[in-house]
């Protein structure tokens, strides 16, 4: 019975997203590392092994295309899975986001049952 939570962590700046998300991942299990800035979730990444990533594109001090191409450059995140959620909702951010690592893409705003359905389809649960 190693029944282990899943940890996502979570890199929003805006406090209202934040909260929604967060509280969408901990009703689908996960326990949530909260940060704000692009900066602070490299930082964060050094120690943490998540086995999620939740993305906000425009964040302080560095983007997250920028904590994207950090994460798919160590060989011990390479296959965290990424999502981004962005209010960004042109083509070519999609595209950069690809580009830089996302493994998925979810436009602000979004349904909870959009947001649950990207991360079933991208973390798989025991069960």
């Amino acid at each position: 019975m190693a029944d282990r939570r899943k940890t996502a962590l979570l890199v929003e700046d805006d406090e209202k997203v934040r909260a929604l998300v967060k509280k969408y991942l901990e009703r689908m299990g996960f326990d949530v590392v909260e940060v704000v800035g692009g900066y602070a979730a490299m930082a964060q990444l050094d120690t943490l092994r998540p086995d999620f990533v939740c993305l906000d594109l425009m964040l302080p001090e560095s983007s997250g295309f920028e904590v994207c191409e950090f994460i798919r450059r160590h060989d011990e995140l390479r296959e965290v899975p990424v999502l981004v959620i962005s209010a960004r909702a042109q083509p070519a951010d999609r595209a950069a986001a690809e580009e830089s690592g996302a493994s998925a893409y979810l436009v602000k705003p979004f349904t909870l049952r959009q947001f649950t359905a990207q991360v079933a389809a991208l973390v798989p649960t025991d069960g």
